[in-house]
């Protein structure tokens, strides 16, 4: 071709090569991919990222990108990345045509931030291979097309690609982004790294390729919740009591797994995690997120002993791995309450895993140096992990799989018993998922999912301002769930939730987004505070499908479908949420699961308004909708109230249930006539 295509384009990347940065030291980088491309896809890879870049820089440009896919498995273009640390500035700091295109900018840059992002050089997020976007081109890229989109525009984001701007109208959505959204005979693992490596394909996680991550406040208040709730079902705790004096042993204190710490110390209980990694130990310590930290065993659990005596609250790191505290919890006959994981286990074999006997620095030596030897030792050390889990189980610990696609990776390497049918895993495991047991019937089937806001102005007063307005919305005697959330809100300023943007959580049910977002909207309307960015986790009650997380406790067979997400997605797209984003894995991996989020940013305007009226209601109870649909009966009290509520303006199917027995004993019946 002899195009010469700079001509067409006014957003672009310079033609003037960037000086080259320096790394850091003591930043996390990431580990090296799997490259699984011939000499011919390598060509294309390289190809495929000089497609950003002027030609009078190909030449010089051509040898570094190739040594990046050589020695880190991807072309991430480093040379494009901004010098220094990246973070998320007040709003009126970003250049841009559009208050929601800054807005963008900002919580783009806060996923990227030192003391928010895991592996920030590379991109990632948080969940071992969540990114923002592939490379650093597409970053500069979307950068310059946020600054310069206006109200009439759409930018259409695919796999961290920025397609451009497309003519639309204020009230479509300013963004539309999806991640790694695979044919279904290609959606797998293999197939996913060989398009990653051509640059074709993001691994967006959830909230990392949805640009909505808030650091690791960002999922603490649902491991709160789960822990609490897990108490009061399985430990008999009343609901006024917490945790107290009641043991929480786990692993991980990477992105998401970095809550809790945290969220055990805020539900009043006592916390042993292991990581394997003393990076993430320190970063959890020194953001205040844990108390205490030791590579001795006998140490920790002296601690143990005194903290179950006195009663308080205290989360301790153990310098180590999972599996060798768990071997000495067992032999030691240590009484266990609460039992969990969450290593990046869908991501097991290209670092999410470090396996027994290696430490972290041996585990990425093996990993990059001898692939398929770290792959079996990973193997050997989730089979003994397993072995020492169902030992403690069968002792009386409650152990559950915290949606890591442990029991998935337990079964992969070989342990065949973890799964309820042997030879079909999707039929589920031994041992309940906590959106199965936990999560899913108490907060997701009546609509409570991980609501959370931004404060765009960067201030301390106007998180202060939108915590006071959030409880005023709260009814702590409607129900229980309604009662642990005016608690958390009310504590948080106290808890010292925020790492990087001024953000909050909060597991709001719809009636109650609606109504929080109104008063936001309000209080921006009447200059009492600065512009405010919802959004959610896509670990939610609509966003996403997930048989293994997410759906686990829908029993009519359609958790394996896909529908629910992707109806969202259109939904909120439809009704003109600033940004709508859905990708492919999540935190289960790639294949296993579609999510969906937004953003929306509130100006203070009435359009948004109506906005919030709209796609807040349907965001939350399309999902409730699906989940009464299959027979889940708080969902369908649920949806009963809201059919009520809505008379004509909206109205959902609910299903009629047979007679108990009716169905056993027809199809019994005529089994045996047929037989």
């Amino acid at each position: 071709m002899e195009f010469d295509v700079s001509k067409a384009m006014k957003i672009k990347l310079s033609d003037e090569l960037p000086e080259k940065t320096e790394f850091k030291e003591g930043i996390r980088r990431a580990p090296r991919r799997e490259l699984n491309l011939s000499q011919e896809e390598m060509e294309l890879a390289l190809k495929n990222a000089l497609r950003y870049i002027p030609p009078k820089l190909h030449e010089e440009l051509a040898p570094e990108f190739m040594d990046e896919l050589l020695t880190h498995g991807r072309i991430y273009g480093y040379r494009y990345r901004p010098e220094g640390e990246i973070k998320a500035k007040p709003i009126h700091e970003y250049k841009g045509k559009t208050l929601e295109g800054k807005a963008l900018q900002l919580m783009i840059d806060n996923n990227l931030d030192f003391d928010v992002a895991l592996y920030p050089y590379e991109l990632v997020t948080y969940g071992e291979t969540g990114q923002v976007c592939q490379n650093w081109m597409q970053y500069r890229l979307i950068k310059k097309y946020l600054q310069e989109m206006t109200q009439d525009q759409t930018l259409v984001v695919q796999s961290g690609h920025p397609l451009g701007l497309f003519p639309s109208k204020p009230e479509a959505p300013r963004v539309i982004s999806t991640n790694g959204l695979m044919v279904g005979m290609y959606d797998n693992l293999e197939n996913f790294n060989k398009a990653a490596a051509l640059g074709v394909a993001n691994y967006g996680q959830m909230t990392a390729g949805g640009w909505m991550y808030i650091g690791p406040q960002g999922i603490v208040h649902g491991t709160y919740n789960t822990l609490l709730n897990a108490g009061r079902k399985f430990l008999d705790n009343d609901l006024d009591e917490d945790l107290s004096g009641q043991l929480y042993i786990t692993s991980g204190l990477g992105g998401m797994s970095g809550a809790q710490a945290k969220a055990v110390e805020i539900a009043g209980g006592i916390g042993v995690i292991a990581e394997v990694d003393e990076s993430r130990i320190e970063t959890r310590h020194e953001q205040g997120w844990l108390s205490k930290i030791s590579d001795d065993l006998d140490e920790i659990f002296d601690w143990v002993a005194e903290y179950q005596q006195s009663g308080e609250a205290v989360s301790i790191a153990y310098h180590g791995n999972v599996v060798d505290l768990l071997d000495y919890v067992v032999e030691n006959d240590i009484e266990v309450d609460l039992l969990s994981d969450q290593t990046s286990c869908h991501e097991p074999y290209t670092g999410g895993y470090n396996p027994v006997g290696f430490t972290f620095e041996e585990g990425r030596e093996l990993l990059n140096n001898k692939p398929e030897e770290f792959r079996k030792e990973v193997d050997k050390s989730l089979r003994k992990h397993y072995s020492l889990i169902k030992k403690l189980v069968d002792r009386g610990a409650y152990f559950f799989d915290y949606g890591n696609s442990f029991m998935k990776a337990v079964y992969d390497a070989g342990v065949k018993e973890i799964a309820k049918n042997e030879d079909d895993p999707t039929q589920g495991f031994i041992f309940p998922s906590y959106v199965e047991d936990v999560m899913g019937p108490i907060c997701f089937d009546y609509g409570y999912g991980p609501f959370r806001w931004v404060c765009l102005s960067g201030k301390d007063e106007d998180l202060r301002k939108t915590d006071q307005a959030a409880m005023e919305c709260i009814d702590p005697d409607r129900r229980a769930q309604d009662y642990d959330n005016y608690q958390w809100i009310a504590d948080a300023e106290e808890n010292e939730l925020v790492v990087g943007s001024k953000a909050r959580i909060l597991y709001a049910d719809g009636p109650g987004r609606v109504e929080i977002a109104l008063k936001f909207n309000e209080l921006v309307r009447e200059g009492e505070i600065g512009p405010v960015m919802l959004g959610r986790d896509h670990h939610d009650v609509s966003g996403t499908d997930s048989p293994f997380r997410e759906t686990a406790n829908i029993k009519d067979g359609s958790n394996i479908m896909a529908e629910m997400s992707v109806h969202c997605f259109a939904g909120n797209c439809a009704r003109g949420m600033t940004l709508a984003v859905e990708s492919n894995g999540g935190g289960v991996g790639i294949g296993k699961a579609f999510n969906g989020g937004f953003g929306l940013v509130l100006d203070g305007s009435k359009r948004v308004d109506e906005i919030i009226k709209s796609a807040l209601d349907w965001d939350v109870h399309s999902g409730v909708a699906r989940r009464a649909w299959a027979r889940n009966e708080n969902a369908i009290e649920t949806m009963m109230d809201w059919n009520k509520e809505h008379g004509a303006k909206g109205h959902a199917t609910l299903p009629y249930q047979p007679e108990e027995g009716l169905v056993e004993d027809t199809v019994a019946n005529s089994l045996k006539e047929q037989n």
